[in-house]
């Protein structure tokens, strides 16, 4: 099984380069080529082996989601023109992610379980247990941390410390609502829960976009509606739809990127079972097998179509 682990072109009016744990990022001038690497991450760190075919997994699944929400709130991509690659605006991100939650799940249960009931600034309610429904939808943002982990923060904290501006504050708060009404809608068509999520803006020319992946199942959790009231009742864990599976792998063979903590071999049966549970993820989240690749020469047919499509994409910018 073939991956792509990195990509290292250099193309005529490229003006920088950025790779992320799991993305490769082209710039040209106001413009970017973003890669879908089939690198994976966990716990912040990024683990040796590329799983196949999860980079277009995730842009594919981005994609759909982008398309489906751009007209509640403009996003920065121009084209897909690659199962790996989409071609968009570059933004000057906030440093703030807007994190997104309908039900007491993960992290947030983790500090209501410590006695915590205030989260971010958001008072939760007593008696709730570990996945129960928030009466309304909550914001909880973190800050994005350059290096280490992201941090909780409180709308009034990114207030008072000027990270946002009140009025693009105010706007991030509305998309992101609306966002995730339009995600809890798209995830019950194909008998989902969209239980949390993040999204993530940046501005281009003044105006703000959604940037970066949205919906997929590395940046969001689901949980299978089919018997969750049931699964509820009765205490017992619900069924998740995420890259969980991934951590508790890593979990149960004792590693949750501590210092001192050694990432588990990743045998090719490991790799491989990885990469089948990405591909039922589409499946689920897109209502269709993931389409086939020819994985012959596939660096080079990406590198031509970065080429082709920025060359097109800047025509077009001019003629607007």
């Amino acid at each position: 099984m073939q991956a792509i682990k990195e990509t290292n072109f250099t193309f005529p009016g490229q003006t920088g380069f950025y790779r992320g744990k799991v993305r490769d990022v082209y710039y040209f001038g106001e413009l970017m080529a973003m890669v879908a690497t089939d690198r994976i991450s966990a716990f912040d760190v990024i683990l040796p082996r590329a799983i196949p075919d999860k980079g277009r997994v995730l842009n594919q699944i981005a994609a759909f989601n982008l398309q489906a929400t751009k007209s509640l709130v403009p996003n920065w991509v121009i084209s897909t023109p690659d199962q790996n690659v989409t071609i968009g605006f570059k933004c000057e991100p906030f440093a703030v992610e807007m994190v997104v939650r309908g039900y007491l799940a993960g992290h947030a249960w983790r500090e209501y379980k410590a006695g915590k009931r205030i989260l971010c600034g958001v008072p939760l309610p007593e008696g709730l247990r570990e996945n129960d429904k928030l009466p309304h939808p909550i914001i909880t943002p973190t800050t994005k941390a350059h290096v280490g982990h992201d941090e909780d923060i409180s709308r009034e904290d990114i207030l008072k410390r000027g990270i946002v501006s009140e009025a693009d504050y105010n706007t991030l708060e509305k998309y992101t609502f609306a966002l995730f009404e339009k995600g809890t809608a798209l995830a019950a068509e194909r008998g989902l829960i969209l239980v949390d999520t993040k999204y993530e803006f940046g501005k281009h020319n003044g105006t703000i976009f959604l940037i970066d992946e949205v919906h997929t199942p590395d940046s969001s959790r689901y949980f299978y509606a089919e018997g969750y009231e049931a699964r509820q009742k009765s205490g017992e864990a619900q069924k998740q739809l995420s890259k969980e599976f991934v951590r508790q792998w890593l979990i149960e063979n004792g590693f949750q990127g501590k210092d001192g903590q050694k990432v588990p071999e990743m045998t090719d049966p490991i790799v491989s079972s990885i990469s089948t549970r990405y591909k039922e993820l589409y499946q689920h989240v897109r209502g269709e097998a993931l389409p086939a690749v020819d994985y012959d020469q596939i660096t080079q047919r990406i590198e031509q179509t970065i080429l082709n499509s920025i060359k097109s994409a800047n025509l077009e910018t001019k003629k607007i």
